[in-house]
């Protein structure tokens, strides 16, 4: 029988003055960043600038941008092929991405890994992964490393919903829980895995939070909306990471606007709900945030400008870049940087 379907946490929760302007200002600039990118994509797949399939985050932002902004250098991102976001907030540049995603030479990886491989291992960019689930354990690996070398990195792990019934899921919390890694494993719950609603099909409510308990971990379930609650969950996770206090899982509450990927009208959402979710999007309740704490229109307004003026220039530079040459078809493909079969 299905569950009563979550509903958008009620707004307020973020308000305190803990985290400064400067900050929040850094904040709202990531999510536009993020919003504008990934809206730039989607009309030039309506061009026929973006080939293949891909995967938008588009009303996910705050999740990406308040654990990245709790970043120290030196953290890695483990993604999922919904990875655009996390990937930006990391500090990637908006043309590379672009580029990646046009399978133009200025891309990413000079056009060769397109949507669903973003990798930045300069920016902590671990590579976003399509297999569902593949890369929880790998993720542990990373932290698994840190841990015996004395490094005080973190590696974060984003998944969504759907990825919570996958063994490797399991596997990964169990490991990690068990040796104290320095991992935080973060569930994207926007309800939906691929088409089917998560919570048809999911034994508890919270599919990640709801089996925390099972490895030992605290229930942490977070409004994923809001920036401010994001980055303070953050930052207590990898406060505790980092003190050799083990693991946390995290699941946040928010939702995709469009449909899975490119192939999907979404046309499977209960009528009102996106209209219902869109009421509490990331940026809106940023700009009002920023408004109750003084930040002058002026102020917001040219940060939107600046914001739309980047990803235009990026666009152009996109248009304008050559399709990456043949000659590299065959490289990158072993670790040696070649393609032939070693034994």
């Amino acid at each position: 029988m299905a569950k009563k379907p979550i509903t958008p946490p009620e707004p307020g929760a973020g308000i305190n003055d803990d985290i400064g302007e400067e900050l929040r200002l850094r904040l709202y600039r990531m999510q536009l960043e993020i919003r504008e990118a990934e809206q730039r994509a989607f009309d030039l797949f309506l061009q026929n600038l973006v080939k293949g399939t891909s995967h938008l985050s588009l009303g996910q932002e705050a999740v990406a941008t308040g654990f990245a902004a709790a970043m120290q250098p030196g953290d890695l991102s483990f993604c999922t092929y919904r990875g655009h976001a996390h990937t930006l907030a990391r500090g990637v540049p908006i043309e590379q991405v672009l580029g990646e995603l046009m399978q133009r030479d200025n891309g990413l990886m000079r056009g060769k890994g397109g949507s669903m491989h973003l990798t930045s291992a300069v920016h902590g960019v671990m590579g976003s992964y399509a297999i569902v689930g593949a890369h929880l354990p790998i993720a542990c690996g990373a932290a698994w490393r840190a841990q015996y070398r004395g490094d005080k990195d973190v590696s974060v792990c984003f998944f969504g919903d759907g990825t919570t019934n996958i063994g490797a899921f399991h596997e990964a919390l169990n490991f990690a829980a068990v040796w104290k890694l320095p991992v935080v494993f973060v569930c994207e719950n926007n309800l939906y895995m691929e088409y089917t609603p998560i919570g048809e099909v999911t034994a508890v409510k919270h599919p990640a939070a709801d089996r925390a308990a099972s490895y030992g971990l605290e229930r942490i379930v977070i409004d994923g909306n809001d920036a401010d609650i994001v980055y303070r969950a953050a930052s207590a996770a990898y406060a505790k990471a980092r003190g050799g206090q083990g693991p946390s899982l995290i699941e946040c509450l928010t939702y995709r606007y469009s449909g899975h990927s490119r192939a999907d009208p979404a046309k499977y959402r209960p009528e009102g709900e996106l209209e219902k979710w869109k009421d509490r999007d990331p940026i809106k309740i940023y700009r009002e945030r920023l408004r109750h704490f003084g930040v002058a229109d002026e102020i917001v307004a040219e940060i939107e400008t600046d914001v739309r003026r980047r990803v235009d220039e990026a666009t152009e530079k996109c248009k304008a870049a050559p399709m990456p040459s043949a000659d590299i078809l065959t490289t990158d493909v072993y670790a040696d940087g070649g393609f032939a079969w070693r034994n």
